[in-house]
């Protein structure tokens, strides 16, 4: 790959193209591009995570974090479509499709917003379909399949950015590969997250562990 799918801006020409997944039983038309997260298909180990994690709450307020082109929130946003779905990348062209992609397949409550390296959102939104996140989001569930390779450093600023923002009695499941690290990121996790907070192995599949942070009601 020639560039980073986590740049905010891929230099990569963009060469729109459609998919046909199947997300959590729902059939979705999904368009993806180059410059973005698994770009070509739906990859092995978000396919794991829709597999794996539990039916989400008929309501409340969902996260995706690091939203690629957008299968996790529009599975999220079908399965629970009272739910408002928030869905955050740094990656401009990642949001613009995870923007068309919600509409295409009727999601209505889905809200893209792109944030800074560190995974703040950004006060002033330029992606069109973009909206600043309202100061003091809180989240009843958040799913994401972390970008790992962005370094160890960087990935703990990113997830110490969102998981504190979970609710009482929310939870959040992480996808992970076993051989980048994720049986030593559930100790990290839980101490960084402190008393409050359960973490632990979910799942294991194909190579992936689901981590799964509970906030203590």
């Amino acid at each position: 790959m020639s560039e980073q799918y986590f740049s905010a801006a891929p230099a990569s020409q963009d060469a729109r193209r459609m998919l046909h997944v199947t997300l959590r039983g729902f059939e979705a038309a999904m368009e993806t591009s180059n410059g973005v997260f698994s770009g070509s298909r739906l990859d092995l180990g978000t396919s794991v995570l829709l597999r794996h994690a539990p039916e989400l709450p008929e309501h409340g307020t969902f996260l995706d974090l690091g939203c690629g082109w957008g299968p996790v929130a529009v599975a999220m946003a079908q399965e629970s479509p009272e739910a408002d779905v928030w869905a955050v990348d740094v990656n401009e062209r990642a949001l613009d499709l995870t923007a068309g992609n919600a509409r295409r397949n009727g999601c209505g409550r889905v809200h893209v917003v792109q944030t800074d390296e560190s995974g703040a959102p950004l006060l002033d939104q330029q992606v069109p379909g973009a909206e600043p996140m309202p100061e003091g989001t809180s989240f009843d569930a958040i799913w994401s399949n972390p970008p790992i390779r962005i370094g160890k450093e960087a990935l703990h600023t990113l997830l110490m950015a969102w998981l504190p923002r979970l609710n009482a009695g929310g939870a959040a499941y992480l996808v992970v590969q076993r051989n980048l690290g994720a049986d030593s990121l559930i100790p990290w996790l839980a101490g960084a997250l402190g008393s409050g907070f359960a973490v632990s192995k979910y799942a294991s599949s194909k190579g992936f562990r689901i981590i799964e942070i509970l906030r203590q009601a």
